[in-house]
């Protein structure tokens, strides 16, 4: 891997991470499309670490304010605070991607690699989640907006969040379409999903950093650091721009425009995959 096909690798996981159209999709398909073959499990992990440092600069003001309105409501007690509950809710919800995850890793990762990161699931994944997503639409009634978020919101965005282990299914959209459902505004859940995506991504690219350095420093990975510098920061700056945008775009309009996205994008792989073309792997 050279600069530019990092930069190009960032660029793609910064535009779609916060976008419900799902990063490991768009970082696993356009590379093989391009004919520079996957760029693996390891490297698409870990450039996520940039859109963690553009999440967390854009909500640096939210953070603090959960932070410290939590940590008054531990000291007086006050269970019912808004901010507490909204901690809480992250930290459980975190829970069981993490397990999950952990547990892939650990004892299915050649299964999750040859079956769940094909082009094949990929694309009807794709497919089932837009239906999910314009049923979510249909019947969320976007009534709630964040300073009422429940303990259970995060608990049932969380479990809703380990669907996106499942390459295709996006975690922002997985996690957007579950605080439809629970009838949140779509801002909301937008800014909710990505409050609850920050110790999520940062596991995932923590965990596989190891792995990488190691590919590194054994010389098996070429280009050595310089490609994973370029791809962090690429990531970083087209994830808070993509952050900026769909909060905004989110307060006056629909998803649908993703709905029609990843239907179009399932059609499209699957054409593809059926055609029989060969690509780079």
């Amino acid at each position: 891997m050279n600069w530019f096909e990092a930069f190009i690798l960032g660029m793609v996981q910064g535009l779609t991470e916060f976008i419900p159209i799902s990063s490991t999709a768009h970082l696993k398909v356009v590379p093989v499309l391009l004919g520079w073959g996957d760029p693996g499990v390891s490297f698409s992990a870990v450039i996520q670490l940039g859109s963690i440092a553009a999440v967390l600069w854009y909500f640096r003001q939210d953070l603090g304010d959960l932070s410290n309105g939590a940590l008054r409501a531990v000291i007086r007690r006050e269970y019912d605070d808004p901010d507490f509950r909204i901690v809480l809710g992250i930290i459980l919800g975190t829970i069981p991607i993490a397990c999950v995850g952990l547990l892939l890793k650990a004892s299915a990762s050649q299964f999750y690699e040859q079956t769940l990161r094909s082009l094949t699931a990929i694309a009807i994944v794709s497919i089932v989640m837009s239906a999910l997503l314009a049923l979510a639409e249909r019947i969320g009634r976007r009534k709630r907006h964040f300073g009422q978020l429940e303990l259970a919101d995060g608990v049932l965005m969380g479990l809703a969040q380990t669907m996106a282990l499942i390459p295709g299914v996006s975690r922002s959209g997985s996690t957007i379409t579950a605080g439809l459902y629970l009838g949140l505004d779509r801002a909301s859940a937008a800014r909710f999903s990505f409050l609850l995506g920050i110790p999520a991504i940062t596991l995932a690219g923590v965990v596989e950093l190891k792995d990488l350095l190691a590919e590194i420093a054994s010389g098996s990975l070429q280009g050595g650091l310089l490609p994973l510098g370029v791809g962090l920061l690429s990531s970083t700056v087209f994830s808070y721009a993509a952050i900026s945008w769909l909060i905004q775009f989110l307060q006056k309009r629909s998803t649908f425009v993703f709905v029609w996205y990843r239907l179009a994008f399932g059609v499209a792989l699957l054409a593809i995959v059926f055609s029989g073309v060969e690509f780079a792997h």
